[in-house]
């Protein structure tokens, strides 16, 4: 691992820092209206870290022995997922993507808690399928499959678990609720999320988030402030810039 060190070293002060900060004002924050700068920018800081880990396993492995217990892990699996979910991305150009405007976080969990009083599905799987498939509705955009909408459900599923409009988020989270619950997600999570989208990689990927925000409801806040980045032929490009002056 030679030559690693500094570097990991570097990256493993600005991750604790960076953490610190975004949970310190989500703590403030608690998801009430647009998010703030204080939460955006080091929610930016973690998501650019993590960029740089899952495309580099070595330096992962020198940044996770660095951190603190807790954090190594929570790192570890946004690294693990990410790298997870690029085995499924397929390039496009920038004008194939649309953008808009996410629910109010609050607004949000507010709609996962209903889903999972009424499909017993917990709500943290809403939430991460919902930050998966669509960035929160952020991206609006259709999948290459023709999947629509802010949980991806493509029209002949939609007939069946939907309700209403398939862009609408409200009955978008409640139709995901309901799918999930036929495909076994109140005793089988990670099978469930393969019937929602057969790859394993897309279930594992999920299923990491899902136990963070198990572990600590502040990763929900965190993703729900990352930016918005989408995968063209020239490489990443940041779409969304709230909270950011």
């Amino acid at each position: 691992m030679v030559g690693a060190g500094p570097a990991a070293a570097a990256v493993a002060a600005s991750l604790v820092a960076a953490t610190s900060s975004l949970n310190a004002a989500i703590d403030r924050w608690q998801g009430g209206g647009s998010v703030p700068p204080a939460v955006a920018r080091p929610a930016l800081t973690q998501q650019k870290l993590l960029f740089r880990l899952s495309g580099d396993a070595r330096l992962e492995r020198a940044v996770v022995a660095r951190l603190p217990r807790t954090l190594a892990r929570d790192m570890g699996d946004d690294a693990l997922a990410r790298r997870e979910l690029s085995r499924l991305t397929v390039p496009r150009r920038l004008s194939a993507f649309h953008v808009g405007r996410a629910a109010g976080a609050t607004l949000l969990l507010r709609w996962y808690r209903q889903a999972q009083r009424q499909s017993g599905v917990a709500w943290q799987v809403l939430a991460a399928v919902n930050y998966v498939e669509s960035d929160f509705n952020r991206l609006r955009s259709n999948s290459v499959s023709g999947a629509q909408g802010p949980m991806q459900f493509i029209p002949s599923t939609w007939r069946r678990y939907g309700r209403g409009d398939v862009h609408d988020p409200h009955a978008a989270i409640l139709a995901a609720g309901r799918f999930l619950r036929a495909a076994g997600g109140r005793v089988n999570v990670r099978r469930a999320l393969y019937r929602y989208n057969p790859s394993s990689f897309y279930a594992d990927a999920v299923f990491l988030y899902v136990a963070r925000i198990r572990r600590d409801e502040r990763a929900f806040f965190a993703y729900y402030g990352r930016q918005l980045f989408v995968q063209t032929p020239s490489g990443l490009r940041r779409l969304t810039s709230f909270g950011l002056r």
